[in-house]
């Protein structure tokens, strides 16, 4: 390859900056008015010097002029949409980079944010030509998405690889070659260490890199092994509308923000996937009509800091106003001003659909200005529930893990918050045996579990990452069995008093939106409250309200009202009354 192909190309892979920009125009240009001979012509050194400046000379008369490379940098590069855009690099032709109707099959782990990375990752491939398929036997490639906040994710994934080994050896000779990938956090964090480990993994890709994948998997299949791990300060995938990969949903995701600047001291996600950075407001908007107009009843907000959003995309809105924490809250970083804001992003979301649900998650307590519980009160539509992660309820714990917060600042916002959102309901996360939680720091948690009595939770046993400031710093001092021991004390009383917050809903009607077939049995459908929590009725007819006297069954994607007769730490189970609508429904929780 000529060696300013070469620079041109690592250029392009590091990110279209205005130089790579102007760089690959320059290529581009010269490859068009101009053919670069590989074989030289028998000649003295004087006309071949000659021919050389001639040939530069016409080529820099007819290339771009100096207003060309201006107007190529005043705006980003439009980002690949389709196949008859492409603008391969040097070493692939277009027809490579297409997909030829290869059948992709795609497996998430993890969180939410992983399943939101999934649809943008087919949305790619799909446009570059590659099918989608649910038969594992079937796929000419598959993708992992894969999640890397505990070590027991990360053997999980490690597990399928050895089953897909077995897969890839097996296949026929005949058929095109199985391509395996990783995508996702676990990419980014162990890099080539996949590659090295599993050679039968064919690519990497980190989370700002799935608009790699068609070039990726191009390389893969010329034998080689393909990865790009390159962390981005901008990428938010904004101009990339996810495809749904369940076509009978009524609830999709929608990432505003990407990466996490609060450094935790416990925590992989910033070094997986990066600062924080939020979409511009009106790309958001634009996905979440598309989404309405598909008929969807329930959008869920996503972010590694939801509510810490912040929109820097237009100048006028770039002013000095500060930021508003929550009282006796702090951050680990400089104070950030300017932008829109998590309520302002919130208050025109809902304002596009009176019909459809919104939800958010995960915030950070730090962020809850009254602004943000206001509406959350106010608006019909925007869900009365709030996910409000803890991690400890020992405030030397919370100063080792850098939350930014004590038990009592914690605790004053939680009251703040039932205050301000009557009939909220509440969940959180924590961690059983970080480092150097003594036997009273644990004890501390579990009276915080019992003092606010939360709705729902999602508790772990500490896993130290390398990379964070625990690793560096801390030392993984509790034994694997205590903390395997306080996460089930913790587990049970979280349970006990989920049980208890969630029998005061027996004799209330709720309005829920149905999801479809009840898991456990043929007879019952299953749905969502306004609290995020699972209510479980039977399947059969009821009254329209909108339409007296007219006898329905309840299809997904209804609201229906239903009266709750009995509770568990995760359940809700109820007779249904009536179908509704949103704005015709009663309140939350309102007793017969």
């Amino acid at each position: 390859m000529h060696r300013l192909q070469c620079i041109l190309q690592a250029q392009r892979c590091l990110g279209w900056g205005p130089l790579a920009s102007v760089s690959w125009l320059l290529l581009r240009a010269c490859r068009a008015r101009s053919s670069f001979s590989t074989t030289t012509r028998p000649s003295p050194e004087g006309q071949q010097e000659d021919g050389v400046r001639k040939d530069f000379s016409s080529r820099l008369a007819t290339g771009p002029t100096f207003q060309h490379f201006l107007r190529s940098t005043s705006a980003p590069p439009e980002k690949l949409s389709s196949p008859d855009v492409v603008d391969p690099p040097p070493y692939l032709t277009v027809d490579e980079l297409l997909g030829r109707h290869r059948k992709v099959y795609l497996e998430t782990y993890g969180c939410q944010m992983n399943v939101n990375d999934t649809e943008i990752a087919w949305s790619i491939l799909q446009k570059s030509g590659y099918l989608r398929t649910d038969n594992l036997q079937e796929a000419d490639v598959i993708l992992l998405v894969t999640c890397s906040i505990r070590e027991k994710a990360e053997q999980t994934i490690w597990n399928r690889l050895h089953q897909l080994k077995a897969l890839k050896t097996k296949r026929l000779r005949s058929r095109v070659p199985l391509k395996v990938g990783i995508l996702g956090c676990m990419a980014e964090r162990l890099k080539e260490e996949i590659l090295n480990r599993e050679k039968m993994v064919d690519i990497l890709a980190g989370p700002d890199a799935y608009r790699d994948l068609p070039r990726l998997l191009a390389v893969a299949e010329s034998g080689q092994q393909a990865a790009n791990v390159l962390l981005s300060l901008d990428e938010t995938y904004a101009d990339v509308m996810p495809v749904q990969t369940s076509p009978s949903a009524t609830s999709a995701f929608v990432s505003i923000m990407r990466g996490c600047d609060n450094m935790c001291s416990y925590c992989i996600v910033p070094f997986t996937r990066g600062r924080e950075r939020s979409r511009p407001v009106a790309s958001i908007l634009e996905e979440v009509r598309k989404l309405s107009e598909q008929g969807l009843k329930e959008v869920t907000l996503l972010g590694q800091n939801v509510n810490s959003f912040r929109d820097n995309s237009e100048v006028q809105f770039n002013n000095a106003v500060s930021t508003n924490l929550s009282r006796g809250f702090s951050t680990n970083y400089k104070t950030k001003q300017g932008g829109l804001r998590f309520s302002h992003l919130l208050d025109q979301v809902s304002r596009i659909d009176p019909e459809m649900r919104i939800r958010f998650t995960s915030p950070h307590p730090k962020d809850f200005p009254d602004e943000v519980l206001q509406l959350i009160h106010e608006r019909d539509n925007i869900c009365k529930q709030i996910h409000l992660p803890a991690q400890s309820g020992s405030s030397r714990v919370l100063e080792a893990m850098r939350r930014g917060y004590s038990r009592e600042a914690y605790v004053e916002l939680v009251h703040h918050i039932r205050e301000s959102v009557p009939g909220v309901s509440l969940s959180s996360d924590f961690i059983a045996g970080f480092c150097g939680e003594t036997e009273e720091d644990h004890l501390q948690t579990v009276s915080l579990l019992r003092e606010v009595q939360y709705n729902m939770g999602f508790l772990f046993a500490y896993s130290m990452r390398q990379k964070t400031r625990a690793y560096h710093r801390l030392k993984d001092d509790v034994l694997e069995e205590v903390k395997l021991r306080r996460l089930q004390e913790l587990i049970t009383v979280f349970r006990e008093e989920a049980t208890k917050a969630n029998k005061t809903s027996v004799g209330c009607t709720q309005l829920v939106l149905v999801e479809g077939l009840s898991k456990r049995s043929a007879t019952d459908l299953c749905g969502r409250n306004d609290g995020n929590l699972k209510v479980i009725f039977p399947d059969v007819e009821m009254e329209d309200a909108a339409n007296s006297g007219l006898r329905v069954r309840a299809q997904p994607g209804d609201y229906v009202q239903v009266k709750i007769t009995s509770a568990s730490s995760q359940t809700l189970r109820g007779h249904v009354l009536s179908r509704t609508t949103l704005k015709g429904s009663s309140a939350p929780c309102s007793p017969e």
